[in-house]
């Protein structure tokens, strides 16, 4: 195979905020894996919460460049238990994983959704992120991308009072992330009004080892809750059925398709709602998730939607919430 790893700064329409960070600009790799004449492309972005960089990222991949071009690529499943052996990190796993499968779908002509007997008719639509701001800016946002679902990232001291003023201006869904920012204490106190408020579900409420929080949490809360940050990798999905309503699974933390599909049928066998999140990417990477809402509760891949400038063609994403999936195979991903 021929490998190439790219860097691209990804420009953000705002500022984007959550309870612990604020970027304008978003540090991603994208990989190309060329095979039989076809290039598949697969993408992971730098995160200073995990301690992740472009150059941490390439660095892993560059120690094992021979051996992935080596590789004898039969299947995207053959090569990541190759990637598992290796020891990479999930993130660079994942963009090496993601790129695999678009590569394999290509070789056979066949979408993702199509090797997985999944009906591409029947999908959740994706939320839309609202990231903090004054109040005043969180409205200009919602009103700039009229949508029926809104995640609004929460952390600050006015929480509650920034959803009741958001509510006076949409009907839409409201689901909350408040990225590890609450305590149990707050998420019980803050549930009851919220939900009134025309709220879903919460999103990982508090600190992710905070298991004994979230054993009150679920015992009390009248709003579901939804692990993120205390979901990783497969071998997370376990506790968090005991101390969650569902999972939000992100590719890159996992390691990549592979493990997903892994988790989302552990996670369904214990009766968890199933969320497929993404980071702030281009369309390489949310074609990619994508392949997957079809054997989804809830997505979350609005995360090219939320760039000034796109640098891929795949997955569309229309303005009513509809997708219109790519013509070619794989993950159906080109580079502009």
């Amino acid at each position: 195979m021929n490998l190439t790893l790219s860097k691209y700064i990804l420009p953000l329409k705002h500022t984007f905020s959550i309870s612990r960070e604020s970027h304008n600009t978003q540090d991603s790799m994208i990989v190309s894996l060329g095979h039989q004449g076809k290039i598949g492309y697969g993408e992971a972005t730098a995160n200073p919460y995990y301690h992740i960089t472009f150059e941490s990222m390439q660095k892993e991949i560059e120690n094992i460049r021979t051996e992935i071009e080596n590789y004898p690529f039969t299947t995207p499943e053959d090569f990541n238990r190759f990637l598992v052996q290796k020891k990479l990190s999930n993130f660079a796993s994942c963009a090496l994983d993601l790129a695999a499968h678009d590569l394999y779908g290509k070789i056979v002509n066949q979408p993702l959704y199509k090797i997985w007997n999944t009906d591409p008719t029947k999908y959740p639509i994706t939320n839309y992120t609202i990231g903090i701001d004054t109040i005043e800016n969180m409205v200009s946002k919602m009103k700039e991308q009229p949508w029926p679902i809104y995640k609004v990232k929460l952390g600050t001291d006015q929480d509650v009072q920034i959803v009741k003023e958001l509510r006076k201006h949409t009907d839409a869904i409201f689901r909350i992330d408040a990225n590890c920012a609450w305590t149990a204490e707050e998420t019980i106190e803050y549930a009851p009004e919220l939900k009134k408020l025309g709220v879903e579900f919460l999103e990982q409420p508090l600190k992710a080892d905070d298991w004994n929080g979230m054993e009150k949490v679920m015992h009390a809360s009248v709003l579901p809750v939804i692990a993120d940050e205390s979901c990783i990798v497969e071998a997370d999905v376990e506790k968090c059925g005991y101390h969650f309503n569902g999972i939000n699974i992100k590719l890159t933390k996992c390691g990549g398709l592979t493990p997903a599909l892994r988790m989302i049928k552990k996670g369904k066998a214990m009766g968890l709602k199933i969320m497929v999140g993404c980071m702030t990417e281009s369309s390489v990477g949310i074609s990619a998730v994508a392949q997957l809402a079809p054997q989804l509760d809830y997505v979350d891949m609005d995360g090219a939607m939320l760039l000034s400038k796109d640098i891929a063609n795949g997955i569309q994403i229309q303005p009513n919430g509809k997708l219109i999936y790519p013509t070619l195979g794989g993950s159906g991903i080109t580079l502009l």
